[in-house]
């Protein structure tokens, strides 16, 4: 069998078997796993990929599967078809993963005898070191909304919030105002797949907030129409969106002058990074992130060690070859 040369126009109609056996895994990825909406929604991405590509050689149930049928499956990704580019290795990565999260739920099911994907691993991303900002570079972002304007006390106030607990924006922007603990000076989050975790809010960021629900916030839940929970508002008086924060923090960041490209996760990255610079242990640091797996936190180790060698190399006067 050799791969398709077009894309899904050829597919059944649906669903098929297999469009059904798809369904059950993200309903049993929902139920054991408690995946967020964001992460169900790419895995289900990523699988109606597969289930075009067994539709167009005219697969459509699982049971039909070969070990080949994967294989030819992970070529396509890295082809170039019409009016698509071959995927990154990264992307493919994380397809074949969850192809083959995918066969051995089917497996263990006893929906099939055989994981057609058992031999196929997935390609090994190169790992990208995160970015981080200088602490000059945060504070001068940080210095950047105006203390006498409405939006400029919330903006900054979220900028604070954001540096300070080192919380994902999608976590930031689902708080509530009952979510703080002023007299404990930490604040509830809500991590992936529903864990919570309690992180604790410094000197600015308490300062910052306090002046955003005393200044500024009563001004903004007045121009709702209904009584608004939500911490961090926008202007209409509602919720504040993902899109609202990235383009605070993109403003932010070029009213500063930096030219690296800012988003809410590079707050994130500077937050650990600066927090082990500092000394702090990778176990309390992957608890402040909300990480299962210290691997992923340790990931940050690998930043400072680079900084300490640069520092080494421009300072100490034998360091470089002459």
């Amino acid at each position: 069998m050799s791969p398709p040369d077009t894309d899904v126009q050829s597919a059944p109609s649906r669903p098929t078997n297999l469009d059904i056996q798809v369904e059950q895994y993200l309903n049993h990825l929902i139920v054991e796993r408690g995946l967020s909406a964001n992460t169900l929604a790419a895995y289900r991405r990523d699988l109606t990929k597969y289930t075009d590509f067994c539709h167009a050689v005219g697969i459509t149930k699982a049971q039909d599967i070969s070990g080949e049928t994967v294989t030819q499956f992970a070529a396509s990704l890295a082809k170039s078809t019409a009016g698509r580019k071959p995927l990154a290795s990264a992307s493919i990565s994380r397809i074949i993963s969850g192809v083959r999260g995918f066969h051995r739920f089917l497996l263990l099911e006893q929906v099939t005898a055989v994981d057609p994907s058992h031999d196929l691993k997935p390609q090994v991303p190169r790992r990208r070191l995160p970015k981080a900002l200088r602490v000059d570079e945060v504070l001068a972002m940080l210095a950047v909304p105006n203390p006498e304007e409405v939006t400029g006390i919330r903006d900054r106030a979220l900028l604070e919030f954001l540096y300070a607990t080192g919380a994902r924006v999608s976590e930031v922007l689902a708080l509530d105002v009952d979510d703080l603990d002023e007299q404990s000076q930490v604040v509830r989050l809500q991590g992936k797949g529903g864990k919570q975790r309690l992180v604790p809010i410094g000197s600015h960021a308490r300062d910052a907030l306090a002046a955003y629900l005393v200044r500024s916030r009563p001004s903004l839940v007045a121009k709702s129409k209904h009584g608004q929970p939500a911490l961090f508002l926008n202007s209409t008086g509602g919720r504040l969106s993902r899109q609202s924060a990235w383009l605070i923090i993109k403003n932010a960041a070029q009213a500063a002058n930096i030219s690296a490209d800012v988003s809410p996760h590079v707050l994130r990255h500077s937050f650990a990074t600066h927090l082990l610079d500092g000394g702090a242990d990778v176990r309390v640091v992957q608890e402040l992130l909300g990480h299962a797996s210290v691997a992923t936190t340790q990931i940050y180790t690998m930043v400072t060690v680079d900084r300490l060698r640069e520092v080494y190399v421009t300072s100490h006067p034998r360091a470089l070859a002459k």
